[in-house]
């Protein structure tokens, strides 16, 4: 597999972790509803004066698929993305690390069950390798740890925002829209903003300043309209499966931002748990054999 189609996955994770490293900034500055609209507000503001005429040629097209880009964009966009605003409202960072971590291995789960793959050798340990190496990462080196955290409302909800994610990977992968990628995205977008009015009407409504706008411009622009275009770009790629495995890069990339910017210090927990999951990531895009086959091939000798 070229090595290029490696960069639309690790680009969109590497936003991601920008994003979920300053998730906890918007507690008390912008309430979830106000940001989870308004971001894409502004990503239609960007996007439309391009993409709107290229929508409107494919209006037969979109007619046509409305109902599928109408739950990708709630699933994808809305919920995920949503959700996890109102969750850093009454968890931590490390649960919703630990629980974003999550998405690989619901996806296998989703993509064996839906799309009836079979989930390969690599994809199943890798995922576990990388997912104990998120442990690592976030259990400071003592993976049993993470035993000892109380379950919150914030964590029920990353439970659900996780699944959603890993549900709107498969089924992008399932409904191959005859459409161009960007007009997909757009289309994602109007749904998603649909979709949210209704709770920033319901407010609280918080005013745009000079200490939340760019909060909404990083949620915005890189973190919603860059990151969706990789991500969905990765799908199409190299698979849902796949293209998932990546997330679990995303502890290892937010204690390397703070690290840069934050000036926080880096532990030996850290490149022990790095390791396990860069490991994971490679097992899973290397061992690609389908693990019934293995399974099978292992009876017979």
């Amino acid at each position: 597999m070229p090595l290029l189609t490696f960069l639309p996955p690790l680009g969109a994770v590497l936003i991601w972790s920008g994003n979920m490293t300053i998730n906890q900034l918007t507690v008390g500055t912008i309430a979830p509803s106000s940001i989870a609209f308004l971001r894409w507000v502004l990503a239609l503001a960007v996007l439309t004066p391009f993409l709107a005429p290229v929508a409107w040629r494919h209006r037969e097209a979109i007619r046509r698929a409305w109902p599928k880009l109408a739950v990708l964009g709630l699933l994808g966009m809305a919920l995920w993305q949503g959700l996890a605003y109102v969750a850093a409202e009454t968890t931590s960072a490390t649960n919703m690390g630990i629980l974003a971590a999550m998405v690989p291995l619901l996806t296998v789960l989703l993509s064996a069950l839906i799309l009836r793959e079979a989930p390969s050798l690599g994809g199943t340990l890798g995922g576990v390798l990388a997912l104990l190496g998120v442990a690592v990462l976030l259990g400071r080196g003592n993976p049993l740890s993470l035993l000892e955290l109380r379950v919150a409302l914030g964590d029920a909800l990353m439970v659900v925002a996780a699944t959603c994610y890993a549900l709107y990977g498969v089924m992008l992968k399932r409904w191959p829209l005859d459409l161009p990628p960007w007009v997909v995205l757009y289309l994602q977008a109007v749904f998603a903003t649909l979709f949210l009015l209704p709770g920033y009407l319901m407010g609280p409504m918080t005013p745009v300043d000079g200490h939340n706008v760019w909060l909404i411009l990083y949620a915005g622009i890189p973190a919603s309209i860059v990151t969706t275009f990789l991500w969905m770009r990765a799908i199409r790629q190299i698979g849902a499966s796949q293209a998932s495995i990546f997330i679990n890069l995303m502890p290892l990339f937010s204690a390397l931002i703070a690290m840069a910017f934050l000036g926080e210090q880096i532990a030996l927990f850290h490149f022990v748990g790095g390791v396990l999951v860069l490991a994971g990531v490679i097992m899973a895009q290397t061992l690609t054999r389908p693990l019934r086959r293995a399974s099978r091939d292992s009876i017979t000798d």
